[in-house]
């Protein structure tokens, strides 16, 4: 099928416009090489924005359930795919003679505006030369069961306590996130800025969560509760308790049920009856964070190892300031 290349162009600004929104500060995004607008849309379409995700994944059996796959995103086929779509705008050889000029300048353009994709109103802008990019492709029932799951990516192991508190975005072990969105209920692509060393994957820490260690689906989901000392909030020595659900309602838990079984085990308060108090005691779950990184700790001499002598730095500083 031909198509006229003057038609593609006066359909753009049309098919850019309903393209769901991006938080991007604009207000110093000015016009380049091309137009602020069309220099977003390409910054998007770098970032796998749009591109069918068959071309991602060529086989579902490249993705299974409950698997994850990491990978780098080449560079020469993302700009591949930018100078294609610049070339639906040029009609004869004079006009690619000129985007092929122009492009090394449109490509600096889009470097720096990749990582400002996501940037925050008011904060400072990202600049110079676009890194490696690298990312994950996630399909499981956490991303359908948790839409708002946290993602963060190090350059540095924070170590097992950090969060968003302790390890802000904007710090140098934080690395930026260039693209995080769910391609389907149950699939979430990622992008990072660059090739981190760790990655955490956890769940959403808003609101209370009760819950159970479930296996297997739809009608054949097995559920087991440990339970905890009602004093000291310690789970308590033993097997799980196997978690009863209603006669002909699958995965309703049968409360009462599941209360006699918990007064065997001593120390859960179960002897004597739960109230809800109770009940939220034995049911409330602490978010899970999944880490990637390497499994292996950093040998001490490693960590430790002197990069700068300290004669070095006395002789530096009595160069600058004097005896």
């Amino acid at each position: 099928m031909k198509v006229d290349a003057r038609t593609v162009l006066r359909e753009l600004p049309l098919a850019i416009s309903e393209l769901p929104p991006v938080a991007i500060a604009t207000e110093d995004d000015g016009d380049g090489a091309i137009p602020a607008e069309l220099r977003e849309w390409l910054v998007r379409l770098r970032l796998l924005d749009g591109v069918p995700f068959a071309y991602l994944v060529a086989d579902s059996e490249l993705l299974p359930p409950e698997s994850i796959r990491w990978f780098y995103v080449d560079r020469r086929w993302t700009d591949a795919l930018v100078q294609g779509a610049l070339a639906v705008g040029t009609v004869n050889s004079d006009d690619r003679t000129q985007l092929a000029n122009q492009y090394p300048q449109v490509r600096a353009e889009l470097d720096n505006e990749e990582r400002n994709l996501r940037r925050q109103a008011g904060s400072n802008r990202y600049a110079g030369e676009a890194g490696p990019i690298s990312g994950f492709l996630l399909r499981s029932q956490a991303v359908s069961g948790w839409p708002a799951m946290h993602v963060r990516a190090f350059s540095i192991d924070p170590g097992p306590d950090a969060d968003e508190a302790r390890v802000p975005e904007d710090q140098p072990g934080r690395m930026r996130l260039l693209r995080l969105e769910r391609l389907a209920p149950a699939v979430l692509l990622c992008l990072f800025d660059g090739v981190p060393t760790v990655v955490h994957l956890e769940e959403p820490r808003q609101g209370v969560q009760f819950g159970f260690d479930a296996t297997g689906e739809d009608e054949h989901v097995r559920a087991t509760l440990r339970p905890r000392d009602a004093t000291t909030f310690d789970y308590l020595p033993g097997a799980p308790v196997d978690v009863p659900f209603r006669t002909g309602a699958t995965g309703v838990v049968d409360i009462q049920q599941l209360e006699r079984r918990l007064k065997d085990r001593a120390g859960s308060g179960a002897a004597d009856g739960l109230d809800s108090s109770e009940y939220a005691l034995q049911l409330v779950r602490f978010p899970f964070r999944q880490v990637f990184g390497d499994p292996a700790p950093t040998p001490v001499r490693f960590v430790f190892r002197p990069t700068v002598s300290y004669q070095a730095m006395v002789d530096q500083v009595f160069r600058t300031e004097g005896p």
